[in-house]
């Protein structure tokens, strides 16, 4: 036993060492464009994040509370200290379900580590490069840890997203602040017993606002932890993956230290990100884009539809059936709801999974007559792909089918750059001026050659 620890905790260390080794010269360029893409669309996520009813109270119980520092608030003018700016940013950028994820590993890198790595950049001064460093290793983080935890953690009701981001957000920071190996090692042994989150929000009985502090309660460990190793404050050096470490806690019978250097340094997270079209879980969005297209151009109206069948995994069936959802999260996690969303609106509008469009009667109406199943296909891919296969039966009769593996979005089917230009500026707009989000494109498009990152955060306060 003590030799198989030791052999996990030379994966840790091995992992570690490469991340903190990583520079300019051993990225491919595609991993740097597409940092700086993850750096957009998370400021977009959280421009519009801002402005949600959890964004404003995050940002005013913070601001009331917290010490002030160099620190943006996407969407405000104020600014905080690293640790709490992290917290607010990644509350903002959570705040919709349209912010990234990494497939295969499931999760949600960019409201964590955006957030923890611009705070952790703008309290030391550092350039652009070394903020895009610090997403690059931190998404990186995410999805290997996740990955090395297998499924047990979500199967058991926990948010990985959560459990792996206090890792992430201080291996991120930490670069972004170019910290020593030790003060490192010392950052995530912290980080490791700031991991939590359960799944509650996706219990059927209201999810409330609480998905959306994970992420930025992550973001906010991450900053906080590198900025007391900087002072001297230690944690266990095998707190990842070593005896009651992060992996064997989380992970138990499915965890695997060995993923966390599998393909090291030959695959990129980076390559794996999925842009989210829609505002609603990702395991919806297939099931959601098929419906859509096979209504046509034009909204159907409740009366011409008679039933829904839809497939998808077991995981999906069993914990996205509700089809009455209370609120905003509840409908978001709810694929009856959101496919009647798909039928008779835009499931696009983040505004159809407000408290108004919930109590929309045609809606709930639709909602009672989709019926789920587990879908073969659907099942063999879980969770590398989040496919989906629907019947559509219309009142005169008519069938429709259809079934896909994957959505638009996705790396199979990624977003052109003018999809991700005018979703950002959609976003974005709920907070600033087109001049100003025309400015933050400017800038984030040459963010790798700034010798300082006060030009993003003069951008982004408009």
């Amino acid at each position: 036993m003590a030799e198989q620890a030791d052999q996990a905790f030379r994966h840790a260390e091995r992992f570690v060492e490469f991340l903190r080794s990583i520079g300019r010269d051993d990225l491919p360029e595609r991993v740097i464009q597409q940092a700086k893409a993850c750096v957009l669309d998370s400021i977009a996520c959280g421009l519009f994040g801002s402005r949600q009813p959890w964004g404003e109270i995050m940002a005013a119980n913070t601001l009331e509370e917290s010490a002030s520092g160099p620190c943006t608030l996407l969407g405000r003018a104020d600014s905080l200290a690293g640790a709490p700016a992290a917290l607010v940013n990644g509350t903002a950028i959570h705040g919709y379900e349209l912010d990234d994820l990494i497939v295969g590993a499931v999760v949600h890198p960019g409201a964590i580590i955006i957030p923890a790595a611009l705070a952790a950049a703008e309290v030391s001064h550092t350039s652009g490069l070394r903020l895009l460093l610090g997403v690059i290793v931190g998404y990186e983080a995410m999805a290997r840890v996740s990955l090395a935890l297998g499924a047990e953690p979500s199967q058991r009701g926990f948010h990985v997203t959560a459990v792996v981001g206090p890792v992430g957000a201080a291996i991120a920071a930490g670069i972004a602040m170019s910290l020593t190996k030790e003060q490192l090692l010392a950052a995530i042994g912290l980080a490791c017993s700031a991991s939590s989150g359960i799944k509650s929000f996706a219990g059927g009985s209201g999810g409330g606002m609480v998905k959306r502090m994970h992420a930025g309660r992550s973001a906010e460990a991450g900053v906080r932890m590198c900025q007391l190793a900087v002072r001297g404050f230690t944690g266990p050096r095998a707190a990842l993956d070593g005896r009651f470490g992060l992996l064997e806690v989380f992970g138990g019978k499915t965890a695997n230290a060995e993923r966390l250097c599998e393909s090291l340094g030959d695959h990129w997270a980076t390559d794996d990100i999925w842009v989210k079209l829609y505002p609603m879980c990702g395991g919806i969005h297939t099931a959601a884009q098929l419906l859509e297209r096979l209504r046509g151009s034009a909204p159907l109206r409740v009366e011409d539809v008679q039933a829904v069948r839809i497939g998808v995994s077991k995981f999906a069936a069993r914990n996205n059936g509700d089809a009455t959802p209370v609120d905003t999260m509840g409908a978001q996690y709810s694929i009856p709801y959101c496919a009647a969303v798909a039928l008779l609106a835009d499931p696009k509008d983040p505004a159809m999974f407000s408290d108004r469009a919930l109590a929309r009667p045609e809606l709930r109406e639709l909602a009672s007559r989709v019926t789920l199943f587990v879908d073969e296909q659907a099942e063999a891919v879980y969770p590398n792909k989040l496919g989906a296969r629907v019947e559509l039966k219309l009142r005169g009769g008519e069938v429709r089918t259809s079934a896909a593996l994957d959505a638009h979005g996705t790396p199979t089917d990624p977003c052109s750059d003018a999809e991700r230009r005018e979703r950002f500026l959609q976003l974005g707009s709920a907070a600033l001026s087109p001049a100003a989000l025309n400015n933050v494109l400017e800038v984030i498009e040459r963010l790798d050659a700034l010798p300082s990152i006060r030009p993003l955060s003069d951008a982004l306060r408009g």
